[in-house]
């Protein structure tokens, strides 16, 4: 797979968990559904571990840094996986 593809696929992917994790919050302190937490808690958490396989295959690859995972991991997933898509395709345009 190429880095821009891995790029999409990793965007797409933090996007999707990122909207889980909204729906996490709401069950868990609004709506206060334990049923429901317990249902979409490892979803996100699959969400997660695929996010951080992904980046990190990528840093791997020496498509990206290692600084990409990183930030995964350190902010819980989708919005390091966003940020880091932003600033990544910068780079590319950059590069063009």
């Amino acid at each position: 797979m190429d880095r821009r593809r891995l790029l999409d696929v990793a965007l797409i992917v933090g996007i999707l968990d990122a909207l889980l994790l909204v729906g996490l919050l709401y069950v868990a302190f609004v709506d206060r559904s334990d049923s429901a937490v317990s249902l979409l808690g490892p979803i996100h958490g699959l969400g997660f571990v695929a996010l951080i396989a992904l980046t990190g295959y990528g840093a791997r690859e020496a498509y990206w840094g290692w600084w990409y995972p990183g930030i995964v991991l350190v902010t819980g997933g989708p919005l390091g996986t966003i940020v880091g898509d932003v600033i990544l395709r910068r780079q590319l345009a950059s590069s063009r």
